[in-house]
């Protein structure tokens, strides 16, 4: 990911995203709330279902939904 700005993201490598924040944070089963980090992630997620996107720019993602997929993607 040496350039942001080009790279692309599948709805994969999203849910992957996601999938690794989950892991590292599961939500109780009282609460079942997402950690901050997939909780930002899978508004992205849902705007892509809901817009029949199967990638998106990482350049469009906020900020702390970038750095999110970013700190995933490297463990």
């Amino acid at each position: 990911m040496s350039n942001t700005t080009l790279h692309t993201v599948s709805i994969i490598e999203l849910e992957q995203a996601i999938n690794y924040w989950r892991s590292q944070h599961p939500s109780s089963r009282d609460t079942m709330i997402l950690c901050p980090q997939a909780a930002i992630l899978a508004e992205l997620y849902a705007h892509m279902i809901i817009f029949h996107q199967q990638e998106i720019p990482l350049s469009d993602f906020p900020e702390k939904a970038a750095i999110a997929f970013q700190q995933a993607h490297k463990n």
